[in-house]
């Protein structure tokens, strides 16, 4: 079984979401540890990108401030590499194609399962372009993360039966970003997956607050969290730790509760 996998077998899996080096890698480190702690099941750190298409302003935000502050893709190796000296729960990369491409896709996939990374998202590869990647992917122990968006419909179920690690279904057109409500029918997405797998479906975009993540959680077998989360370190900064901590247990207390 794949040690993403192993993430959603506890209930129902929390994942948060912050940019490396945001404000520094010094503080990213610190956050990761923090939620590793208390209550997240799966991280996914972001390696900044100076066009990232997905995001909204928030994350858009967080990618300049790491990359003014100087963050490599190197540095981010090195500073998992610490970290897994004893951070043992599944991590995956959200980054870009280009992030990748201009590393070298095998340098960049070989250092990733050398320093303990277990997947990698790529939200702007689609699925008919997942070739590129996904048996590189493979042969180093590494999920390529398959998304679905509320437009999929017929692609659903032909993404499903190819994914690894988990599905990440994405809960509304457009961007990443804080909303109010979520008004796509993501429970209709999640059952499409499930009649063609048993692979964990986890929702990500617009989910901000304990109550979304409690709905969200209901229909599916995870949230993703990152927005929220960005903010209060662009809020907080350097002294982000205490405030995230705060936020990661009562997102998780929120998903736990049935």
């Amino acid at each position: 079984m794949s040690n993403i996998r192993k993430a959603f077998e506890n209930g129902k899996a929390f994942i948060p979401f912050i940019t490396c080096g945001d404000p520094d890698l010094d503080t990213t480190g610190a956050i990761v540890r923090a939620m590793a702690e208390n209550g997240a099941d799966l991280i996914e750190l972001g390696i900044p990108f100076s066009d990232p298409t997905a995001e909204g302003p928030v994350i858009q935000g967080a990618n300049l401030r790491a990359l003014s502050g100087g963050v490599t893709t190197d540095k981010i190796f090195d500073m998992v590499a610490e970290l897994r000296k004893d951070v043992k729960l599944p991590m995956v990369f959200m980054t870009y194609a280009n992030v990748v491409y201009s590393y070298g896709t095998e340098r960049f996939l070989d250092r990733a399962a050398a320093i303990g990374m277990d997947g990698l998202i790529l939200p702007d590869v689609p699925y008919e372009e997942k070739a590129d990647f996904s048996g590189a992917c493979k042969e180093r122990g590494l999920d390529l993360i398959s998304l679905i968006a509320p437009t999929s419909h017929e692609r659903i179920t032909m993404i499903a039966k190819e994914a690894d690690g988990f599905i990440y279904c994405v809960s509304s057109l457009g961007v990443t970003g804080m909303r109010s409500e979520i008004t796509t029918d993501v429970g209709a997405m999640v059952e499409l997956v499930k009649s063609v797998s048993d692979i964990p479906a986890a929702i990500g975009f617009g989910i901000s607050n304990p109550e979304t993540a409690a709905k969200m959680a209901a229909k599916s077998d995870g949230v993703i969290v990152g927005s929220a989360i960005v903010k209060l370190i662009e809020k907080y900064g350097r002294d982000a730790v205490p405030y995230v901590t705060e936020f990661v247990r009562e997102m998780k207390a929120a998903i736990s509760s049935d």
